[in-house]
């Protein structure tokens, strides 16, 4: 299993909106880059994603949610996978990780888990098919629960006193603890956070950095790469077991980085 610890922990608040930022305008960048790009592994995978989405009865949704007082103009929407209809299972949100998409995330959770629960896979706002309102600043991991909160409260026929289990991976457990916090264990639990260094200090920052070879000058170095180099090297040390993607061809890792962070080979400085 990957033992990679959430981005967020790794960065500053001000490095991670930065960052956080300019995944919102990624839409249109992906788009115009995959009609230049001929031959590509991306819409295979999103593919295979969707099928098991649908396979697990999964259909997409977007909500518009409430707009905060002091917000900006704009409205702000979740794009979210659940099955039609009222829960008839009990609830369970699974909140994805930093770089992948959230169909990519939880593609083979998806079927065993929906013959047990009401499984919602939202994409946080910036990802995905989700956005903040286009006036907000980057949303903290704070500003995510919050709306993944306001979620739960507009799926239909979820009771305001349901009890929804969550599980969050990677920066989604950041998200998942935040929600857990705000919401109360009324609302939220049980709460199953994976591959979240909550308790990460600067020592643990340097020992990694000592780990990975003494290469980089920062951690936002090694966890934002820019190349296919420095992806394949955090894919080694992200993975206990070595892992087929380490041992792709270069121009498919540097397409998997561009999905990933697609506007920052082009304005990221750290």
């Amino acid at each position: 299993p990957p033992a990679a610890t959430a981005l967020y922990g790794y960065l500053s608040p001000i490095e991670f909106a930065r960052f956080s930022s300019r995944r919102s305008s990624c839409t249109g960048a992906r788009a115009r880059r995959r009609a230049t790009m001929g031959f590509s592994f991306l819409p295979v995978m999103e593919y295979l994603s969707r099928r098991a989405f649908h396979a697990a009865r999964l259909c997409p949704h977007t909500v518009t949610l409430p707009r905060d007082p002091g917000e900006g103009s704009g409205a702000r929407t979740i794009h979210y996978w659940a099955p039609p209809g009222e829960p008839r299972l009990p609830p369970l949100l699974l909140i994805h990780g930093f770089g992948p998409m959230a169909t990519w995330q939880w593609r083979r959770q998806v079927g065993p888990f929906s013959r047990r629960f009401h499984v919602v896979v939202p994409d946080l706002l910036c990802f995905g098919g989700s956005s903040p309102s286009p006036s907000s600043p980057a949303p903290s991991e704070s500003a995510q629960a919050a709306a993944l909160a306001a979620l739960l409260d507009a799926l239909p026929g979820l009771p305001a006193t349901a009890r929804v289990a969550v599980a969050g991976t990677s920066y989604g457990g950041f998200v998942a603890y935040s929600l857990a916090r705000a919401a109360g264990p009324g609302r939220v639990g049980p709460v199953v956070i994976s591959n979240s260094d909550l308790l990460k200090t600067a020592e643990d920052d340097r020992a990694f950095l000592q780990r990975a070879g003494g290469e980089w000058a920062s951690m936002a170095e090694l966890l934002m790469p820019l190349d296919a180099r420095s992806a394949r090297r955090l894919m080694e040390l992200s993975f206990y077991r070595r892992q087929v993607t380490s041992m792709l061809p270069d121009f498919l890792i540097r397409e998997g980085v561009q999905v990933a962070h697609p506007l920052l080979p082009l304005h990221y400085t750290d």
